[in-house]
């Protein structure tokens, strides 16, 4: 029976140069590696993004691919792209799920695990 499975590293950075602390605007990357650790190609075809920050304040994003791409992945593959959110705190959280679907029909979803975005010198 095939395994549909893909792991998902994700880095995170804070602009500075992009963000303005006096208006709230906290400004930060992420650069995601997708990876097929399944037995059987898989394609991404969409995303849903659940990004709080520091009140509380949750904001949902969904949209199909990932930075204009549906990456069709092999077993072994990998993809990985940099986005970026913008937060009214200096530090908040992201997480989410891809949306995927396997040459052989089947749909599943890969969870994205919480990560932290935090301006540095923002954790106490």
């Amino acid at each position: 029976m095939p395994a549909y499975e893909f792991a998902v590293k994700v880095r995170t950075q804070y602009l500075p140069e992009q963000s303005n602390p006096d208006r709230d605007q906290y400004v930060f990357s992420y650069t995601i590696t997708i990876t097929n650790t399944g037995s059987i190609a898989a394609q991404l075809i969409s995303r849903h993004w659940v990004i709080t920050d520091a009140n509380n304040a949750v904001q949902e994003v969904s949209g199909l691919g990932v930075v204009g791409h549906q990456p069709l992945l092999q077993p072994g593959q990998q993809f990985e792209y940099t986005s970026g959110t913008q937060s009214a705190t200096p530090q908040g959280s992201m997480k989410g799920e891809y949306f995927c679907v396997a040459e052989d029909g089947h749909r599943f979803e890969v969870p994205i695990p919480e990560f932290v975005l935090a301006q540095p010198g923002a954790l106490h």
